[in-house]
This record gives structure tokens, sequence and C-alpha cells, in this order.
């Protein structure tokens, strides 16, 4: 369903000059796969996800989305950020079926399909609340149901549950698998968590540090819903760790210069934590 072939992108720096985020990126998900991007800030994760959805140009390679290049947003492709980005003046319900009144459904109708949705991410219960009402992970159930609710063919989210508690993003995360299985949507995933990708992922595909590259995939065979207990994940989420020690090194390396290092034994953080929270 997505292919990106051969795909660098520069941006342009107020000092002057460029620098490259992006350098010769090729990857293709299939339709209905989950799959994550993972690893360490500034390694272009993001910038691949603005580039798929249509939110950024680029120069070199090509994006397709079902055959067709990717030169501006579409309606197959909707984005879920970190920050929810609700309206405050709006209900839960009008938040959700904003998309739809834009698109000319009627009234009745769009409530309906606004509705559904929200029982899908167990929030009909709260139709009637504004944003400020809620919870920080009620409000990111609620950008997912105004997601679905334009019934895109691919989900593009870019660290949805960043900013959540450690107890609510565990719920979000059993919540957007059982979303998944019911609606075997395509959707790429940004994270910083190893655990969470894992959890969640068919496939994870670590990036290198800047300039960004895929440094190495992991398939997640794990059995469906997932087990946090299951050893098969316990042996991926040890395997990314390894994978990523060296990019995390060229990081601090990068920052405070070689008198500072990791030793990859030493390297002891747990896959749960954000990269480099330990460092």
């Amino acid at each position: 369903m997505i292919q990106i072939d051969h795909v660098s992108k520069s941006f342009d720096q107020r000092t002057g000059g460029n620098f490259m985020a992006l350098d010769d990126v090729s990857l293709n998900i299939k339709e209905g796969e989950f799959v994550s991007l993972l690893g360490p800030s500034g390694c272009g994760k993001s910038t691949i996800l603005n580039l798929v959805a249509g939110l950024e140009p680029y120069a070199q390679g090509s994006i397709k989305v079902n055959g067709k290049s990717i030169t501006a947003p579409g309606p197959d492709r909707v984005v879920v950020f970190q920050e929810h980005a609700l309206f405050p003046w709006l209900t839960v319900l009008e938040n959700v079926a904003f998309g739809l009144k834009q698109k000319g459904i009627g009234k009745k109708e769009r409530i309906e399909m606004a509705m559904e949705q929200m029982k899908l991410v167990h929030l009909s219960k709260f139709a009637d609340r504004y944003p400020h009402e809620l919870s920080g992970g009620m409000k990111q159930r609620a950008a997912i149901a105004r997601a679905l609710a334009m019934d895109p063919q691919i989900l593009l989210m870019d660290e949805p549950f960043a900013a959540l508690d450690e107890q609510t993003r565990l719920i979000l995360h059993k919540e957007l698998e059982e979303i998944w299985m019911r609606t075997r949507k395509t959707i790429l995933f940004i994270t910083h968590n190893i655990r969470e990708a894992v959890i969640l992922s068919d496939r994870v595909l670590v990036m290198s540090t800047r300039p960004g590259k895929i440094k190495k995939e992991f398939t997640v065979q794990a059995a469906r819903p997932r087990d946090s207990a299951d050893t098969l994940l316990h042996h991926v989420e040890h395997a990314i760790m390894e994978t990523l020690a060296d990019e995390l090194e060229k990081v601090v390396k990068e920052e405070m210069g070689d008198e500072y290092s990791i030793k990859k034994n030493d390297f002891s953080g747990t896959a749960s934590d954000s990269l480099g929270g330990g460092i």
C-alpha cells in the first residue's frame, strides 16, 4: 500500500546551508499492516510520516500510496499527532464529526457515524463533554475516533501516547490493538518506546541517527492479542536494544563529545523507557 523508494530529505538551516534528515530511505508497507518506526531523536521518523501524509515536499526518490505518487494530503491518509488538537469550543461529538461536516455529510448521518466511532473507543457516554473536561487519555481516544470517522485507508500516528502516563498508555495500547484487529487499517506508527513498538506492531523498523536510514527490520510474530509476558516479545525487545545501543552512543557523542560514551554492556535502561531516557 505504501511504497517509499530511495527518498532523501534535507532542510535549510537558519545559519546557512542545510542538513540531511533522511538519506536514501526505502521501505514498503502492505495493506492492513501495523508498522512502527523506532530510533533516536532526530533520526527522521516524523519526517517520513510527514512525507507520507503529504505535509512535506521531497526532492529525491518517490512515495506512492496504492501506486499513486504523493504530492499533497489526501482523505486516504489521516494523521493522529502527539497532541490531540481537539477544538476546545466543540463537544467531543462535534470534534469527532468535524471532518464529516467538512465533507458535506448531513447532520443525522454524521452524528450516527461519529457515535459509532466513539463507541469503538469507549467515549459514547462523554459525547456532550468539552475537551477540558476529559483526561489526557480520553482526549487521545477522541482524536483517534475523529481519524477513524473519516474512514481513511491509512492511519499515520506520530507518538500519539508519548505525553500520557504509563497506566493510561498501557490501556490505550490494548484499545488500539483491538481497533486495528477490528478495522485492519494500515498503520504507520512513530514512537521512542521500544515495548510500545513491539507490543503493537507486525514489524518494527529501527532507524539510524541523522541522516536517517533504515538500519534493521524486526518482525514480531507473537500471537494477538498480545500478552506483555510473552517471552518472544522480550526477545525482540532485547534484540532492538542491542541494535540501538550504537545509535544512542552516536547521539551522545555528537552532543557531548568523544569523552562521553556508552558501553553496550552498560546500556541498562528497560525496554519500556523512551530511548535515551537513562543517558
